[in-house]
């Protein structure tokens, strides 16, 4: 299997995020040709997106559907409970990041540099980062640990890449606490950064995702 994509993506995290809980290295690399819009890559995945994943002499696109490919390859250590109102959970916590959480990026993307910065488009990034937030912690497993219940699944794998980016980017906006007011998700957090491999994980994510933050503000 060939990754291509940098980990800084969320959406590539989460395929290595997967590989490493079913004890796969699954290491990504530099996109064909030097970029996702180069034409070797678009010869691979035309959606010019990361990440893409090369197997079997077919390339896989969309990063859930790479989740999706890695639990069905390597059962082991499975990241779907059998219970299918469960599993539907599972992936529902996960679809709730990329259609409700992941978008709320874009107003404090757009205004990193204070000198520029659109407040009236902040705050109404923080309302809408908030209602996501709030929509996630709803359907949350009560008991946890993690997100769906006793057991790390897809639902994790989606989420924590997306919510450490969000983290690192809300606080130079005077967020400091994500999770205010939503015991479940700040529970489960905290258990995050506790766990061997999640807490390893995201380590290097973060470190990753500030070199990425220090060269756009620079």
């Amino acid at each position: 299997m060939k990754l291509y994509g940098s980990l800084v993506s969320p959406y590539v995290a989460r395929a290595v995020l997967a590989a490493r809980y079913k004890g796969i290295d699954l290491t990504p690399e530099g996109p064909p040709g030097g970029g996702i819009k180069s034409a070797e890559y678009l010869a691979l995945n035309p959606m010019g997106k990361m990440p893409a994943l090369e197997v079997g002499g077919k390339c896989l696109a969309e990063s859930m559907v790479i989740v999706e490919y890695i639990e069905d390859a390597h059962p082991q250590k499975p990241l779907l409970p059998q219970d299918p109102v469960e599993r539907a959970n599972a992936r529902l916590l996960a679809r709730i990041v990329d259609l409700y959480i992941a978008p709320q990026s874009g107003p404090f993307f757009r205004n990193m540099n204070p000198a520029t910065r659109n407040e009236a488009e902040v705050e109404a990034g923080k309302k809408a980062l908030a209602k996501a937030l709030a929509d996630l912690e709803h359907f949350m497993s009560a008991q946890g640990p993690w997100a769906n219940g006793a057991a790390f699944s897809i639902a994790d794998v989606a989420m924590l890449p997306s919510l450490l980016m969000t983290s690192g980017i809300v606080i130079g906006f005077g967020v400091t606490n994500l999770f205010e007011g939503m015991p479940k998700l700040g529970a489960w957090w905290k258990h995050c950064h506790a766990d061997a491999l999640t807490g390893a994980f995201a380590k290097e994510y973060l470190a990753a995702m500030q070199a990425f933050l220090s060269s756009r503000r620079g």
